[in-house]
């Protein structure tokens, strides 16, 4: 590329684009108006095309004289379906129709519909090519109908039962009286095919008719004299006598029954008055006697005489005596008259029982007869119901006759469809649109030849330019470099490496906000006086107590410091745990140590989206830990997503029972951009631990807010109990 360098980061250049398209505009015109030009002229030569279309209706029509019966009939049929619908359109394009169409309107006589037997150059040359079939080969009817198939169109208008006939041609007027001449066509074949089915169904049934007659006739006879030979009389058209008696008797028997239980309740009724000496005046077979009630009349009499009497006479006076002498024959008259009372129910209860016991023989008698009479009837409703069904049978085909022969008329049998829209001739041409095509083709022509010119711009190099990060980066590690070089390697590490600077501190380089590392100064010679040294072994003790998910290691001495943090990562290894170590080191020391391959994908590459996330989880040469190396993608490139580690360190943390981070020599700044928590192990790796540096990286940390920083030397000394910050 023209004036960028191949490792830079490069954006399109928009406006650079614009102003090349703007440069050329007049190139750009010349061929928009070449197009437009062609275009039109292309239209011009084509043949117009004309199209037109007729939209028949699909729905059930009855004779003007139906009857209502038969209009709901016809309209209930299978007419209303969908897939009666699309059997029409196949009805309309069937090869019968065509070629009616075909005949009645002579079109096997126009050149449109048989180009093949005019030919072309073309077609002549593809024929003996063997690359097309010679058309002459089928016969002129299949040429004219194939022809015929390419110009029409039918189809059903969506969500109705409008079938669309469309025919395109050259000449309008054709183009007009096809559509309607196939509407024609269709509409008498339906009708047509109404009259056959009329016509049929009459031939049918008269010979039908004629032969339920005479069986209606037979079997109507043979019902009156089966009825007549075994005395089945019907009495009110429904029931024969036999039934109609016993109906009778039984009613009677039971009136009967009834008057008789009435009689002897009345007699009781007197009988208990009559005994027991109470008035029986108040029973009702008393009071309705008229002799009684003269009787009661001459009692109540004697008794106001006597009563009258004794206010002034003494009880042994004649008349007292004579009018007591009467009172006690009247009241032996009374009961005279009550004992022929019930003299006369008793005769009434024997009357209704001899009634009731003729009744009983009689019912008996009609019962043996309404039994035979009952068997008689089994063939007699065999024959009725045979008489019946021929009946009915013949009543439905004469039914079915009359309005087969009332449809023998055309005018009688409309087709179940009807023309709501005919075709006229058009004006304009279906095709081509010459605006249309005209403005299409210029859009089309100035498209692409902006979008050439702009493809020429981006290969040439000259649309591309420099991102404003790659500058910012280029200017940020002349700066990097001038404040780093006087502390490159402040503290030297056991092997005589010097110290680089972490990963994290080229965060603060992109973001223009530059610190000194960190570090202490060198260390002395001489082994500090006091011995209170942290083994690996009890830094790995104490993680495994405090399960804590992630723990940042910060090796301030550099490469010594993070061969510590390696050891302290095996020893978990070897104890069972499920631990990986994270390579965030300036120098990739750790992955030298730990990885079979230090080419390895690692956590530059994920960062810079170059490997996937699986990729750069790699196994431990020495144990079972894991590792995920530096990497190989450039470190500023990839500093730009930290603050993605968090994420990373969060999904780690869920998959093992440790994360640690190698950081080395990194200040509090960059170790806060890898966590959004404070509540993680800050491991302080000091080989050779001077408390300068210790309390100072300490000191630091706590004002941060990390209350939980640990110190972990590399010597071959005891182990001893971990001190943790207060």
């Amino acid at each position: 590329m023209s004036g960028v360098a191949r490792d830079q980061d490069v954006d399109i250049d928009l406006g650079q684009l614009v102003r090349a398209v703007w440069a050329r505009r007049l190139r750009i015109l010349t061929i928009t108006l070449v197009g437009a030009g062609a275009a039109f002229a292309g239209a011009k030569i084509m043949s117009p095309q004309y199209r037109t279309e007729t939209r028949i209706l699909i729905e059930p029509r009855a004779p003007a004289f139906a009857s209502t019966q038969q209009i709901n009939d016809a309209s209930a049929g299978p007419l209303m379906d969908e897939l009666n619908i699309a059997s029409q359109v196949q009805l309309l394009q069937s090869a019968d129709l065509l070629k009616k169409v075909i005949n009645d309107l002579k079109l096997y006589n126009l050149p449109e519909f048989d180009d093949a037997a005019s030919g072309s150059a073309m077609s002549s040359i593809l024929v003996k090519l063997h690359l097309k079939k010679n058309p002459l080969e089928n016969p002129p009817e299949e040429r004219v109908i194939d022809a015929f198939v390419e110009r029409l169109q039918v189809y059903q208008v969506p969500g109705s039962r409008v079938i669309g006939i469309n025919f395109t041609s050259k000449d309008p007027k054709l183009a007009a009286a096809i559509p309607n001449a196939m509407a024609n066509v269709y509409l008498s074949t339906q009708s047509g095919a109404k009259l056959d089915s009329n016509s049929e169904a009459t031939r049918w049934l008269e010979p039908e008719i004629e032969g339920l007659r005479r069986k209606v006739s037979e079997a109507e006879k043979k019902v009156a004299e089966y009825r007549t030979a075994h005395g089945l009389l019907q009495t009110n058209g429904t029931t024969t006598f036999p039934a109609q008696q016993l109906n009778d008797i039984s009613a009677e028997l039971t009136r009967v029954r009834g008057d008789k239980a009435n009689a002897e309740a009345r007699a009781q009724a007197v009988r208990n008055a009559l005994s027991s000496g109470e008035a029986s005046d108040t029973l009702p077979d008393i009071m309705s006697s008229q002799a009684i009630q003269r009787l009661k009349g001459t009692e109540s009499g004697l008794q106001s005489q006597i009563s009258d009497l004794q206010t002034s006479l003494l009880n042994n006076h004649p008349r007292l005596k004579s009018l007591r002498a009467q009172l006690s024959d009247i009241r032996t008259q009374i009961r005279q008259e009550t004992q022929k009372i019930l003299a006369s129910i008793e005769n009434e209860s024997k009357v209704a029982d001899l009634r009731a016991s003729e009744l009983e023989r009689q019912s008996e008698t009609v019962q043996a007869n309404s039994a035979r009479a009952g068997e008689d009837e089994v063939g007699l409703n065999a024959l009725e119901r045979e008489a019946n069904a021929q009946r009915q049978l013949l009543e439905t085909y004469l039914v079915r006759y009359r309005e087969a022969a009332s449809r023998a008329d055309s005018n009688s049998s409309p087709a179940d469809a009807r023309v709501v829209s005919r075709a006229v001739e058009p004006v304009d041409p279906y095709f081509p649109k010459v605006v249309p095509i005209v403005v299409v083709a210029a859009v089309a022509t100035l498209i692409m030849s902006a979008i050439v010119i702009m493809l020429t711009e981006l290969f040439s190099g000259r649309a591309l330019r420099p991102t404003d990060a790659a500058s910012e980066t280029i200017e940020a590690e002349a700066v990097v470099e001038e404040k780093h070089v006087p502390q490159a390697a402040p503290i030297a590490a056991a092997a005589g490496r010097p110290v680089q600077p972490s990963m994290l501190a080229v965060v603060a380089d992109d973001e223009d906000t530059i610190e000194d590392v960190k570090v202490a100064e060198e260390a002395p010679e001489d082994e500090p006086e006091d011995d209170n040294e942290f083994s690996v072994a009890s830094v790995a003790d104490y993680l495994t107590g405090s399960r804590a998910p992630l723990a940042i290691a910060i090796s301030p001495t550099g490469d010594n410091g993070s061969a510590a943090t390696v050891s302290l990562t095996r020893m978990l290894a070897d104890a069972g745990h499920r631990v990986i170590l994270i390579d965030m080191t300036g120098s990739g020391y750790p992955t030298e140590l730990m990885a079979e391959d230090p080419a390895a994908l690692g956590v530059t590459d994920l960062l810079c989206g170059e490997a996937a996330f699986g990729d750069t989880i790699h196994c431990d040469r020495l144990s079972d830990a894991h590792l995920i190396p530096q990497g190989q993608s450039d470190v500023r490139r990839a500093m730009r997503g930290v603050d993605r580690l968090s994420l990373l360190l969060d999904a780690l943390a869920a998959a093992y029972d440790l994360v640690v981070v190698e950081c080395g020599s990194a200040d509090v700044a960059g170790v806060s951009r890898l966590t959004r928590s404070r509540d993680v192990e800050i491991i302080l790796s000091l080989p050779e631990v001077e408390e300068t540096i210790f309390v100072a990286l300490m000191t630091e940390f706590q004002a941060a807010g990390y209350e939980r920083v640990v110190l972990m030397s590399g010597g071959e000394g005891a182990e001893q109990t971990l001190g943790r910050a207060a």
